[in-house]
């Protein structure tokens, strides 16, 4: 069974819907005991960064989730969920992040012929040899929304990447912690491949 988070952020139900399409169990919920007794969490979003951490904090869902990534369970943050796992964002200074990842998130620079916010369809170069893409070929499209990216620390989590007034990281695989910026639930064939990817993934509850 996957836990999708509640905390009040936007693409819950259609995260759920591409799951249910692929025919896995998915539970939304905030409850702390069935978080951390699912077989893999997703931690979704929609929205601006400092909001999300207060939401998450409110609800004492910043330690859960803290808690599914020490405990190695199967962990997936889409779009803002990818950011909240990192340490910081530019779009809500002074705000911390989950701090589960190191890196940063910054705004899309201002760029000539480039609207931002992001919203489209853009290829990914993939890193060969990935968890998430396996199957999935190289230059496939996905689909971004947001105003703003992951700058990873360290390039060796990094699982693909793309290009949109910067090198953005556009996805990371660390153990047993993943995350997209870009919606797989929102991708076609490609984003419900990369689900199905995340669901075959098996974790430990230590």
């Amino acid at each position: 069974m996957t836990a999708i988070i509640d905390y009040d952020a936007g693409n819950l139900r259609s995260v759920a819907k591409a799951l249910a399409y692929l025919g896995e169990e998915a539970v939304i919920t905030r409850d702390r005991e069935e978080i951390l007794a699912a077989d893999r969490v997703i931690l979704p979003g929609v929205g601006a960064f400092g909001d999300a951490m207060e939401k998450l904090c409110r609800y004492g869902l910043d330690q859960a989730v803290r808690q599914v990534a020490q405990r190695q369970i199967p962990l997936l943050g889409i779009c803002l969920g990818l950011q909240l796992l990192f340490e910081s964002s530019q779009e809500s200074e002074g705000v911390d992040g989950l701090g589960i990842l190191k890196g940063k998130i910054l705004r899309i620079p201002e760029t000539f012929g480039l609207k931002i916010p992001h919203m489209g369809w853009n290829s990914l170069d993939i890193r060969p040899g990935t968890r998430l893409f396996d199957g999935i070929e190289q230059g496939a499209y996905v689909y971004f929304v947001h105003s703003y990216y992951l700058k990873a620390q360290q390039e060796s989590v990094v699982a693909a990447s793309t290009e949109y007034g910067a090198h953005i990281h556009g996805a990371v695989e660390w153990g047993n912690v993943y995350a997209c910026q870009f919606h797989p639930e929102k991708s076609g064939q490609t984003g419900l491949r990369i689900l199905k990817n995340f669901c075959s993934i098996s974790g430990g509850h230590t």
